[in-house]
């Protein structure tokens, strides 16, 4: 594993995360894999998301998140159809643009279920478990 020299956290290996999903007995009712990889970017959240456009750039991000409310979302997605396996890594502290934020993976039966179960996943994380704080250059 690659580690994040700031903050010494281990960045996981998608081979590896794909091998152990592989030897768990739920996945054996899998038949699609997805994994989500999120990055910190130049561009400010308020002009991707809102079109505001103050013409200012991501330089850092101040990243961090409640473990107990990722724990709690994970648990809501897995009663979801056709979830089986789920495997989500956070990242923390002062990042990068280009860093990992975060990894989920998400695997199900069929792809709309596991479509479905990767955007629940990752909206709940972004909406209700992590604190992002860009700074601006």
């Amino acid at each position: 594993m690659l580690k994040n020299i700031k903050t010494g956290k281990e960045i996981p290996s998608m081979d590896q995360w794909m091998k152990e999903a592989k030897a768990d007995p739920e996945t054996l009712k899998v038949g699609m894999f997805l994994i989500h990889n999120g990055t910190v970017r130049k561009t400010p959240k308020a002009k991707v998301r809102q079109g505001i456009d103050d013409g200012s750039e991501v330089e850092k991000m101040e990243f961090s998140y409640d473990q107990k409310k990722v724990d709690k979302a994970v648990e809501e997605t897995k009663k979801l159809d056709g979830i089986f396996y789920i495997k989500v890594w956070l990242n923390e502290g002062l990042l990068n643009v280009g860093d990992d934020i975060m990894y989920v993976m998400v695997g199900g039966d069929i792809r709309p279920h596991v479509i479905d179960g990767l955007q629940f996943l990752v909206e709940k994380i972004k909406t209700e478990c992590v604190t992002e704080i860009e700074q601006k250059k």
